[in-house]
């Protein structure tokens, strides 16, 4: 999950990172109070997206009155930035700047530790420094079982080429975002610019963190960023139910039991739909896991039917622990419970344990819109018919 920058930043006070106060505003109005509040001569307008480029992109303007603040606000609030529009701008207090630097840690998963990268030169045109003079990007491993030390802050700071005066306060700041990083499951921790002040602070300007959803349940505060209104309906429902569900932008919908059978499931749909009117695609991601009862199944053909996009559904299911025959008894109590708003056309392909036995179920069932297929290559081609011929019709 990735963070907005006035949450980062707040992240970074509650973990004692040198920071300046800021305040948030979802209108012109409510910067002209924020930048009156913090009382500071200049003040930084700065439009709160989820992504790089704000900068260059006019999202991030000084203002020196609060009146400024207010037209700064309304020239940024409503952008369009990347293809994300901004809805909330962040009024920052103005630092005296002397020197700007550049700081990231992330997780490297490739060799199995965290990776701090670091330069004396930062600012908007980081990515341009790492590719035209890659020397000038300290790149240091990072080991787990430490995190950055004292030693490592050091070899950092040294490496990135800070002047000797000021390699240990920018050292001490490093250990603290180190600590940040593991304490809150992070998978990315950036601060550009990290800044010395002409009166020799060393603060974080800015700030990107990326949180690890897996280790969600080890922060139930993380809940309060959620961005509920950036978000899919359907996904946040998905959530709500307890559903692995990612939204695609196909017209079949997709069911299976396990995450590499679904992936699978998405490549023989999108192949199956190549040559038929209109290509159709998954629309959906969507992992039951092992349990397919009635109510998990009912569930995700909830949520899958209630996208108007999807067509036809497919539901792929390999009997494991949960036989085939208790997953056929799902589908037919799931569309029982749905009634009416079952109204889409099913393909089920079953396979695996008690494999006879569920299909015997679902051919008795004898429901109309439920086509019972015997091998994932031939259910995917008529899913995608189906989807097809309900598109053209």
């Amino acid at each position: 999950m990735d963070l907005f920058e006035y949450q980062a930043r707040d992240l970074f006070e509650r973990h004692g990172v040198p920071v300046l106060r800021s305040l948030v505003a979802t209108t012109p109005d409510e910067a002209r109070a924020a930048a009156e509040r913090l009382g500071s001569p200049v003040v930084v307008v700065k439009a709160q997206v989820k992504t790089g480029g704000r900068g260059k992109a006019g999202g991030v303007k000084l203002a020196r009155s609060p009146q400024e603040a207010a037209e700064k606000a309304e020239e940024i609030l409503g952008m369009d930035i990347r293809g994300h529009k901004v809805e909330k701008v962040m009024i920052a207090e103005g630092a005296d700047i002397e020197q700007e630097y550049y700081f990231s840690l992330l997780l490297d998963r490739a060799n199995r530790n965290y990776l701090a990268m670091c330069s004396v030169e930062g600012g908007m045109d980081i990515e341009t420094l790492a590719v035209e003079r890659p020397e000038a990007l300290a790149k240091v491993p990072v080991d787990p079982r430490t995190g950055i030390d004292w030693d490592t802050a050091d070899r950092i700071v040294e490496e990135a080429g800070f002047a000797e005066d000021d390699r240990r306060r920018v050292a001490r700041v490093l250990g603290v975002l180190g600590r940040l990083f593991v304490d809150q499951d992070a998978t990315l921790v950036e601060v550009n610019p990290l800044v010395k002040t002409r009166q020799g602070d060393i603060i974080a300007l800015d700030g990107k963190v990326t949180l690890d959803d897996n280790a969600r349940f080890r922060h139930p505060d993380h809940s309060v960023f959620d961005d509920v209104d950036a978000g899919d309906p359907l996904e946040k429902r998905a959530q709500d139910k307890g559903l692995n569900y990612v939204k695609l932008d196909g017209s079949v919908g997709i069911i299976g039991n396990g995450a590499g059978l679904v992936m699978s499931t998405l490549d023989v749909v999108a192949a199956a739909g190549a040559d038929l009117p209109g290509e159709p695609k998954p629309a959906n991601f969507l992992d039951i896991g092992g349990g397919a009862s009635a109510q998990v199944m009912a569930n995700g053909l909830e949520i899958i039917l209630s996208d108007p996009q999807v067509k036809s559904v497919f539901v792929n299911v390999f009997g494991g622990i949960t036989a085939c025959n208790e997953v056929a008894n799902g589908i037919v109590a799931a569309m029982h419970m749905l009634g009416e708003k079952a109204a889409k056309p099913l393909v089920v392909r079953l396979d695996g344990n008690a494999v006879e036995i569920g299909r015997e179920i679902l051919n008795e069932f004898n429901h109309p819109l439920v086509t019972v297929v015997d091998t994932m290559d031939a259910a995917a081609r008529k899913a995608a018919e189906l989807a097809a011929t309900t598109t053209e019709a």
